[in-house]
């Protein structure tokens, strides 16, 4: 079985070079033979007068780009392609804005991030009443017993303070609450949701999870890690129509953003409706369906389906969060000596998981957050390559966020990828030294030093839990000033890296991070033709200011998919 679909996965690869290759022959054939305009291939869109950066080294620029259906026809000077303008040729003069390859987020959870957009919105809520102030309004407007969740609160924005219950039982009511901490390892759980669940002063505590109780025994509301799910397991669960509602609102707004491709890494059962959303051709963006890896044994194979909906990269777990104090570390939390996070998972289970994965040739992505989270896994995929044999395997960590020394040259060494949230780092760089100290700090977020060691770096948001803005997660690799204002010089300074390197991380490499490079992640021919016309020059832009940098128009295939015309 192995042996079929090894042969079926390098056929596809084939398929997909020999598509490349015929493009770009024909493109010579023609260039050295066409002499009149009824000779040569005619573009469907020509567009013109660009400040085009391809994401390919040997040509980084160009001024215009030809495009015939879904694919890349030419790029080049607007002489040379001005030779595919036929009668029927749509010719876009954008006025010399900057195009980049459509940008590939590798860490988005796409129904979540669809039901927060239609939930309470709880990010930014600064203190304490504005927090409460947010869910009584919502719970105004919604059905009885209809649950309230998603949310992602931040509680460090008002200080630190954990809420509790009883901070929103009198405005809730009878609906139950199950709202996300920003990080997605913390729940805080009204009383509602307590009693369906069956929590009370007397339910122990669960393995590799926490009951918050207050003096007294009582349960405040607050359940971290696996704990969390005595309550969200009780939520019922989403029907097709509510799924296909949510990945509609989450679509459109990640389009908004320049992204035209995603590695969906949500385990809430979506990809039954994408795959319905895909035959209707509703789905509008190009999606990368993972799966728990404890699940390996029901994923036959990676669904070929390349151009716009695939399966198969299998996603575990290590550890937890760092704001959440459940982030495995090797030595204690600073602000709380007693205690060195968690794991949310038995390690052997989790490298036998990895191994039978591996066997079956699905792709494998670990999230890891503290550093001893970080080495049990680098330990464990060093573990399987040795025992399964060297392959084009590319197993990825997702958040590779505080790092030991000594493990940082061993993604490259084991070439693994590093799958990181460069808005987490300007986030959680307003209180992380709180946690770990300064020496930690120093390998948090290492963008710069794990590009030094020559990994493949590759850039994400991890949507809902951070804004799913590229051009916001640039801006932040590259001035690593703290959303607090209070790093001007940046935080943990010797981390940053340039905007090239950064839009690299957010387009080519992000392409190679799915075995996607042959068909997308450059501006080249025979590549689809998913690009983003921006506001600005990213390359050139004073790195405080590219923030302020907006996309005007997002292409998926060839196709204007957000933006209104530039002129």
């Amino acid at each position: 079985m192995n042996f079929l679909w090894m042969m079926i996965y390098s056929l596809s690869l084939c398929m997909i070079l020999i598509k490349q290759l015929i493009f770009a022959f024909g493109i010579t054939i023609f260039l050295a033979s066409c002499d009149t305009e009824t000779d040569s291939i005619k573009a469907d869109l020509i567009i013109t007068n660009a400040n085009i950066w391809t994401g390919n080294s040997d040509s980084p620029k160009a001024e215009a780009m030809a495009i015939k259906e879904d694919t890349i026809l030419a790029i080049g000077s607007a002489v040379d392609i001005q030779k595919f303008q036929g009668k029927y040729t749509e010719v876009i003069d954008v006025q010399n804005k900057f195009i980049t390859p459509g940008f590939i987020d590798t860490h988005v959870h796409l129904l979540m991030g669809g039901n927060s957009l239609l939930s309470v919105q709880l990010r930014d809520a600064k203190t304490k009443n504005e927090f409460i102030n947010r869910i009584a309004t919502f719970a105004k407007d919604i059905k009885p017993n209809q649950w309230i969740v998603e949310g992602n609160w931040d509680h460090t924005l008002w200080g630190g303070e954990l809420p509790a219950k009883e901070w929103i039982d009198e405005f809730t009511g009878e609906n139950p609450v199950a709202i996300y901490r920003m990080d997605g390892h913390m729940i805080l759980a009204n009383s509602a949701a307590l009693k369906i669940a069956g929590i009370d002063k007397n339910t122990a505590n669960v393995e590799n999870g926490e009951i918050v109780k207050n003096s007294n025994g009582t349960p405040t509301g607050i359940l971290k890690s696996e704990a969390m799910y005595l309550v969200l397991n009780k939520i019922p669960s989403l029907t097709n129509v509510q799924k296909e509602e949510a990945i509609n609102a989450a679509q459109d707004y990640l389009i908004s953003q320049g992204v035209t491709s995603i590695h969906d890494v949500d385990s809430l059962g979506g990809y039954e409706v994408l795959k319905t959303m895909k035959s209707a051709k509703k789905l509008k963006i190009r999606v990368y369906s993972a799966n728990p890896i404890k699940n390996w044994k029901s994923i036959p194979k990676t669904t070929n389906e390349p151009n716009m909906l695939k399966n198969g990269l299998m996603k575990g777990f290590v550890d937890g969060s760092l704001g959440s104090h459940t982030a495995a570390f090797n030595e204690p939390y600073s602000d709380k000596i007693e205690d060195k996070g968690l794991f949310i998972v038995d390690v052997d289970s989790l490298y036998q998981w990895v191994s039978n994965t591996d066997n079956k040739n699905l792709q494998v992505t670990v999230h890891a957050i503290g550093d001893r989270a970080n080495n049990t896994i680098l330990n464990i995929f060093e573990r399987v390559i040795e025992e399964n044999g060297n392959k084009d395997r590319r197993f990825r960590i997702e958040h590779a966020q505080h790092l030991a020394k000594d493990d940082i040259n061993r993604f490259s060494e084991l070439n693994v990828i590093a799958s990181v949230q460069p808005y987490h780092a300007i986030d959680d760089g307003r209180w992380a030294e709180e946690l770990i100290g300064k020496e930690r700090i120093k390998t948090t977020y290492a963008f710069k030093s794990l590009l030094d060691a020559n990994t493949t770096l590759v850039f994400s948001s991890d949507w809902p839990v951070a804004p799913a803005s590229p051009i916001y997660g640039i801006y932040a690799a590259v001035t690593r000033q703290t959303t607090d204002g209070k790093n001007p010089e940046g935080w943990v300074p010797e981390q940053k890296i340039t905007a090239a390197e950064a839009l690299i991380a957010y387009t080519k490499n992000a392409a190679y991070s799915s075995f996607d490079e042959n068909i997308k992640g450059t501006l080249e021919p025979g590549k689809l033709a998913d690009f983003v016309i921006l506001s600005d020059d990213l390359l050139t832009k004073e790195p405080n200011a590219i923030k302020d940098v907006h996309v005007l128009e997002t292409y998926i295939g060839g196709k204007k998919v957000f933006g209104e015309d530039l002129d």
